[in-house]
Order: structure tokens, then C-alpha cells, then sequence
């Protein structure tokens, strides 16, 4: 990485310790969402993060998330939030209005609320496809949302 003479640079911190996140999983595809929410929980635990500071919801569907979402966000009770869901390719239309609308709703939830989401609602041709990065995907939302959460607060602690 190059080095840049008077420039703050904000270090990565990966440590979960005293954070609050809210999950909120899909039931649709429940097999793939749990093993999604599986490993994201245990990521969240190897990172610091304390059982006792994460709070999980369940919706019926992706469509649902959102709105969950943005209730925790609003709450002012997380530093941060994951989605986990899976939308599979059917035959019809519907496949890409359920993954473009609930991707672009979470998206909205965190710009709106300034509370990190990470995004872990799975858009996959099939249930191989799916399963096959539930275990990446949980551990990556985990991953993301600390980092974030952790960067928000340095950001807002650095003095001017």
C-alpha cells in the first residue's frame, strides 16, 4: 500500500467487542437462510461479538426484510444490521422483483438510517447455487458490518 505523507488513513478493525447486531433471515429457502444465518452467527462470535448483542428476526420473504430492518435501525438500539434471505430463479418475472427490489430496500434502509447493513439476501439460479455460498456469504456479512460499524465511530471520534 502506498504511504502518503500527512494523510489520515483510518485502520480496519474487525473486533465485535460491546457491539449490537440485529439479524434479520428470511424463512423462504429456510434451509439455505439458516445455513447462512449459521455461519454468520459464528463469525459474529469469533469476531468478539457476545450472544447477548445479537438479536435475530424472522420474515416470511425477502420482500419483508426491509421493513424490519429499518424498525431496528430506527430503534437506536444496533450498531449494526445483516440481512440474510435467498431468492431462487423460477420461471417468471418474480424472481427479479424479489431481487431487485428487496436489494434496492436494504440499500435505502442503511442510507436513510446511517446504520451499516450488510446485504445477505442470496440471488441464485438454484438451490446447488445457493448452498454452495451460505457459508462465505454469513461469514462475509459478519465480517462487514463490524469493520463498517467500527469505521463509523472512528470517523465520528476523530477530532477535527
Amino acid at each position: 500500500m502506498p504511504r502518503f505523507d500527512n494523510i489520515y488513513e483510518y485502520p480496519s478493525n474487525l473486533n465485535g467487542e460491546g457491539l449490537s447486531v440485529g439479524i434479520v433471515m428470511s424463512r423462504f429457502n429456510q434451509d439455505i437462510c439458516e445455513s447462512l444465518l449459521g455461519a454468520c452467527v459464528a463469525e459474529l462470535r469469533r469476531l468478539g461479538v457476545d450472544d447477548g448483542d445479537i438479536d435475530i428476526a424472522t420474515v416470511a420473504g425477502a420482500l419483508e426484510i426491509p421493513l424490519v430492518l429499518q424498525n431496528m435501525a430506527q430503534s437506536d438500539r444496533y450498531d449494526a444490521l445483516i440481512a440474510l434471505g435467498a431468492v431462487i430463479r423460477g420461471e417468471t418475472y418474480h424472481f427479479e422483483v424479489v431481487s431487485n427490489d428487496s436489494c434496492r430496500a436494504v440499500m435505502d434502509v442503511q442510507l436513510d438510517t446511517g446504520i451499516p447493513v450488510a446485504n445477505g439476501i442470496l440471488t441464485c439460479e438454484n438451490d446447488e447455487q445457493a448452498l454452495a455460498r451460505t457459508r462465505e456469504k454469513g461469514s462475509d456479512c459478519a465480517r462487514t458490518v463490524i469493520e463498517v460499524a467500527n469505521l463509523l465511530r472512528a470517523m465520528d471520534e476523530r477530532p477535527v
